[in-house]
């Protein structure tokens, strides 16, 4: 085993229970509003999609509304935290890192004060308000930057849980959040901690591992036991893509000898991005990318965008078998 301490999700495949990831953001939020004082929100007039609104209603005095001003949203931020708050700010993922991106890295990273950046509606899976909302650039944008944790949950609860973490960091953070309702994997029991993956799956003697962050990470379960008969796969998920666990992927891929990275994003500058950056130095072998190469989104349902962009079971299926024949006999 890669992990000897490692505790497999129990009936993955079995758990009925859906919501988006964006709700374990407004759950954590009320349950930080009632424990930290210093917790503040800053939205740009996305109150209700952004889940900040249960928030707003309970601590109004707690809650600034900047409008549509997102590089008002960063400034505003990142004096309060200069002054010992700790904002969250909230916005659609395309327009908070997106429009903003200059202030964030100016005003917030620079300066290294604790803004917790809520991106919201990341991914295809937005659905059809198509490429214009569709953030698929975010965790290149805030990898890139000194300072700044990205984190990516891969369901509500694990959202609920890095929202909480994230608020007990003293560092700038980037939180990832999807609108879809997705299957929820993870229970309250399940261990997370900024920086360190998770084992979700583990095969016997593996021949591949599979690194997935964010929602898709089901997804790779599922390619996974679907091919349980022929290919042993292991699923790593990847919550935090900065700080990423080096140490735990650099074993994983030394054991399996194999990768697949899986994630909602441009293929560069992601999560396999950084993957491969760490395994390049560390522990060269063969990789496979499923994610979005090279092209904006379109309208679509979220089910429809993910198979027409090559992130469904079967693709990622079709790569771990690749990825296996490129293995050095």
């Amino acid at each position: 085993m890669i992990y000897p301490n490692a505790k497999l999700v129990e009936n993955l495949f079995d758990a009925k229970e859906q919501a988006a990831t964006r709700d374990g953001f407004g759950t954590a939020l009320l349950e930080l509003g009632e424990t930290n004082k210093d917790v503040v929100v800053v939205c740009a007039d996305l109150a209700e999609s952004t889940r900040v609104l249960a928030f707003k209603e309970k601590y109004p005095e707690r809650y600034i509304e900047v409008g549509v001003a997102e590089q008002n949203l960063a400034a505003v931020a990142s004096g309060l935290a200069n002054y010992g708050k700790i904002p969250f700010i909230a916005s659609y993922a395309t327009f908070s890192p997106g429009r903003n991106n200059e202030q964030i890295r100016t005003t917030i990273s620079l300066n290294q004060v604790p803004v917790k950046i809520a991106g919201m509606h990341a991914g295809v899976s937005v659905g059809p308000d198509g490429a214009t909302h569709q953030a698929l650039e975010d965790l290149a944008l805030m990898r890139v930057q000194p300072n700044m944790v990205v984190i990516s949950p891969c369901d509500a609860e694990e959202a609920r849980k890095a929202t909480l973490a994230a608020a007990q960091s003293g560092t700038p953070v980037y939180l990832r959040f999807g609108r879809e309702k997705t299957p929820i994997m993870t229970t309250a029991e399940t261990p997370f901690a900024i920086g360190k993956s998770s084992l979700l799956w583990l095969g016997e003697h593996p021949q591949v591992v599979i690194f997935a962050t964010g929602p898709l990470v089901y997804n790779a379960l599922c390619a996974a036991k679907e091919l349980e008969n022929d290919i042993a796969v292991s699923v790593i998920n990847v919550h935090t893509v900065k700080p990423l666990d080096t140490k735990a992927i650099v074993a994983a891929a030394e054991d399996a000898g194999a990768v697949v990275t899986v994630e909602e994003h441009q293929i560069a500058g992601g999560l396999g991005s950084a993957i491969a950056e760490c395994l390049a130095q560390e522990c060269p072998v063969p990789i496979e990318f499923i994610g979005v190469h090279d092209q904006f989104g379109q309208s679509g349902t979220p089910a429809e965008l993910i198979e027409h962009y090559g992130m469904g079971v079967s693709h990622i299926a079709l790569a771990i078998k690749k990825v296996c024949s490129r293995k050095k006999k």
